[in-house]
């Protein structure tokens, strides 16, 4: 009985506490939601009153740019005190200073290129190569083609030249000068500086410096003519020359030749007359090797020259394949047919 008293007791104290708790929590939600909506309007008064300060500095430095364009066009900085410009950064890199030494450089070199174009030769070097010692050459031939008359005798090894040379001495007082003999003696001169060099090119097949071989030559007409105690003569040069520079090289030096008597042979005729007379020739290029090396030589260096006078109209072909009577009666009428009564 108690407890149902108990109960009923707690049960009418209910109501009235819960009342109250709800009156006091609702008070205190008013409370809050009116400081939240307090602080906000505060907070969005601020916001409004700062943007609209600064749309007001916006159009005050707006303002006083436009006045300072106007007025001798003079930017104003109203960020700064007094309107004065904002520093400057130093860390900035300026390409200008270096393209514009790049230009002056480029500019220099070229007006210097230009005047030295311009100037005259130096005269130390001038004078330095003047000084230089000159080729051992003369500026004028040694003899005059009126007083010598030079016939360049070529043809392969074996073509005959120095059968025909000799009956052309016997009958008509030619001087034969055969290139290959005077080389040859040279090589067995005693004390010559040049013999081993001609003894190796000979060995070889291969050619003699030109520069002997011109000096043996012009060195044997001019004995020929001192030994006659005369100045006029006529030569059968013989085997020479077998180069074009060599050619060259003897008509500025030595004379101007007339013309080019050209024996034409057949190599397989010339190797079996070679290989015949390499039997009692003693002659260390009469052998077999030295022989194919020989013609070699010649096709690629000798008869560029024939080609060349040919051109010139100073070549005279005979056929040497015939016996040397035959040959040399073919010689005698080309000769008679260039030279005329004289010869």
């Amino acid at each position: 009985m108690a407890s149902r008293q108990a109960f009923r007791s707690l049960a009418a104290s209910t109501p009235s506490y819960t009342t109250t708790s709800t009156t006091t929590l609702r008070a205190a939600t008013t409370a809050a939601s009116r400081r939240c909506a307090s602080t906000f309007a505060n907070t969005t008064t601020t916001t409004t009153t700062r943007t609209a300060a600064a749309r007001r500095s916006t159009s005050s430095s707006r303002l006083q740019q436009g006045q300072g364009r106007s007025n001798g066009n003079k930017r104003s900085y109203s960020s700064t005190p007094g309107g004065s410009p904002p520093p400057r950064d130093t860390n900035k890199i300026s390409f200008w200073p270096f393209v514009a030494l790049i230009a002056l450089t480029s500019g220099g070199y070229m007006l210097l290129v230009n005047r030295r174009k311009d100037m005259p030769p130096n005269p130390t070097s001038s004078s330095s190569a003047a000084a230089a010692p000159a080729p051992a050459t003369t500026t004028t031939p040694a003899f005059s083609p009126s007083d010598v008359t030079v016939i360049f005798v070529l043809g392969g090894p074996g073509a005959g030249k120095g059968t025909q040379c000799a009956r052309l001495v016997r009958d008509y007082g030619f001087t034969h000068l055969s290139a290959g003999d005077l080389l040859r003696a040279e090589q067995d001169r005693p004390g010559s500086q040049y013999g081993q060099l001609i003894r190796d090119c000979i060995k070889n097949g291969a050619i003699v410096p030109m520069e002997v071989t011109v000096a043996l030559l012009e060195n044997a007409m001019r004995d020929t003519l001192v030994s006659g105690k005369t100045k006029t003569g006529r030569f059968l040069i013989d085997g020479f020359p077998r180069k074009m520079d060599q050619a060259v090289k003897f008509e500025e030096v030595v004379c101007p030749a007339k013309m080019v008597l050209f024996y034409d042979c057949p190599e397989q005729e010339m190797e079996k007359r070679l290989l015949e007379r390499g039997k009692t020739s003693g002659r260390e290029d009469d052998n077999a090797e030295s022989i194919r090396k020989r013609f070699r030589t010649f096709v690629e260096t000798s008869m560029p020259v024939v080609d060349h006078y040919e051109r010139e109209g100073k070549v005279v072909k005979v056929d040497s394949t015939p016996g040397p009577e035959k040959v040399y009666e073919e010689t005698r009428k080309q000769l008679r047919r260039v030279f005329g009564d004289k010869f």
